[in-house]
């Protein structure tokens, strides 16, 4: 199976933080997730794939050909949405993609059309006009338009109707199905992801804490629940993150070997995502705390 991007020993230093040593691959027919806090480092991550920002040392390759030696026709494979987007706002939505169209090979102004009627755009309208919402319905319109293999997505922080998200996992899904594809979709909440992530990617601080696929990352964490008594110094070490409740505790272990063989009145329940992730975000800023 082809690899759709490949990152390898990627850093970037900006003296108050850094993107350490970012390595991953990203296979078709495969939605990936890139999860992390707002400030994680999502969207720096993004801009330095794409070359907006400069990076220090590390490879970068779509589709196993170099981004540097193969600019344009890179370009015209992939389709960019970004939260702080591209567009120059004082020229209408029609005028934009009279622009942006020029720029690709294939582009299809049949399917452009059908975008602007689902989304109910008004070519008209200048940019500068458009909430939130309605920038990026546009700014999927045109990443769909020119028959992308890949879609790299920045979501907005705010602003976003549960609605609009909700359609566009349902368009990015469909995009995948039609095999040969990829998604690499940033995003700060875990919403929806069980049901469409293939591969969860969590970034924090500038680093990558795990880089898994979506059923594996979920099985192998467990929440575990019950009374302190049981919480020696080798209990503790084992949990990404422990807290406590009167004379009871709750926290989430990776892997349970500790717990297999021992008569421990616990209760284990399978964690959400958004329970994995949060686990590893508390785990180090309590291990900074304790350092």
């Amino acid at each position: 199976m082809e690899n759709i991007l490949a990152v390898e020993g990627l850093k970037k230093d900006f003296g108050d933080f850094a993107l350490d040593d970012i390595s991953f691959t990203l296979e078709e027919n495969c939605f990936t997730a890139f999860i992390g806090v707002n400030g994680s480092g999502k969207t720096t991550m993004i801009k330095t794939i794409l070359g907006q920002i400069l990076k220090d040392c590390g490879t970068i390759s779509f589709f196993d050909k170099d981004i540097n030696m193969n600019e344009n026709e890179i370009k015209n494979m992939i389709g960019i949405v970004l939260d702080e987007g591209y567009f120059y706002n004082n020229l209408s939505l029609k005028e934009m993609k009279n622009i942006i169209s020029s720029a690709y090979e294939n582009w299809d102004e049949e399917v452009f059309n059908n975008y602007v009627k689902r989304f109910n755009l008004k070519l008209n309208q200048r940019i500068e006009v458009l909430s939130k919402s309605m920038r990026m319905k546009y700014s999927i319109a045109i990443a769909l338009s020119h028959k992308a293999k890949f879609l790299i997505i920045d979501e907005p922080t705010s602003g976003i109707e549960s609605s609009l998200r909700n359609e566009l996992m349902d368009i990015l899904v469909e995009f995948i199905k039609n095999g040969g594809k990829g998604v690499f979709y940033a995003t700060h909440t875990t919403l929806n992801l069980e049901k469409v992530a293939d591969k969860l990617i969590l970034i924090d601080k500038g680093q990558i804490i795990f880089n898994e696929r979506k059923d594996a990352l979920i099985s192998s964490h467990k929440i575990i629940k019950g009374k302190q008594n049981i919480l020696n110094e080798e209990v503790k070490r084992s949990f990404i993150s422990l807290n406590y409740y009167g004379e009871y505790f709750e926290g989430i272990i990776h892997d349970t070997p500790i717990f297999s063989n021992k008569n421990y009145d616990i209760t284990m329940i399978e964690p959400t995502i958004e329970d994995i992730m949060s686990a590893y975000i508390e785990g180090r800023a309590y291990e900074c705390l304790t350092f």
